[in-house]
């Protein structure tokens, strides 16, 4: 399975102020862009803060200082790389308590921007493609099983799997699987593991 990376969802060449951008610059960026948050970068574009509307409109209530972006970001700033996955990024974003990371290369340049919105994309993936990737990654590939052994069904991200397994255990990892391919919301256990024949009894 290829899990997509914050490569794959960020939005690339996003808005940056630098650190004497005035309060009034940020706001129309803001607001023309449809965004919550913007990125401060230094000379050599490497992020140093992000001033949010939250920042804004504290700095506008308190008028307390210069009204540069220098001034009112939040620093240090929190950053992502474009190898990670949505998972590893989101966990920064929760453990952070931010919405939005910008994204950096080796180097600490920025190259993009990561938001909730973003990561809710994995969540919009269409039903056949999330089934098809259970069935040809998941059941197939790494399992080995017969693309007839499982059946699949996806309803708005919801997998319910039923069908007839070789061994018990094979249950529990095929859902452990499933539940960790992008785009999956739930899994749903209907699989039943296939009877011994050969017990006591049998002619």
């Amino acid at each position: 399975m290829r899990h997509r990376s914050v490569a794959d969802l960020m939005t690339p060449n996003a808005v940056a102020v630098q650190p004497g951008t005035s309060f009034k610059e940020i706001a129309r960026l803001l607001d023309e862009y449809g965004i919550t948050a913007v990125p401060v970068v230094d000379h050599e574009n490497r992020p140093v803060g992000v001033v949010s509307e939250a920042d804004l409109l504290r700095r506008h209530t308190s008028k307390d200082g210069p009204s540069t972006a220098e001034a009112m970001m939040s620093s240090p700033v929190v950053t992502a790389r474009p190898s990670w996955t949505a998972v590893e990024a989101a966990r920064l974003m929760e453990r952070h308590r931010v919405k939005r990371l910008p994204v950096v290369d080796a180097g600490g340049r920025l190259i993009g921007v990561l938001s909730r919105s973003d990561l809710l994309q994995l969540f919009l993936r269409r039903d056949r493609l999330i089934q098809e990737e259970i069935r040809e990654d998941v059941v197939v590939r790494i399992l080995r099983l017969s693309p007839a052994a499982v059946h699949i069904d996806v309803d708005e991200g919801l997998v319910t799997l039923s069908g007839t397994l070789e061994s018990p255990e094979l249950a529990p990892i095929l859902v452990q699987l499933c539940e960790s391919v992008d785009g999956v919301v739930e899994v749903i256990d209907r699989l039943v593991a296939h009877e011994d024949e050969g017990g006591e009894g049998s002619a």
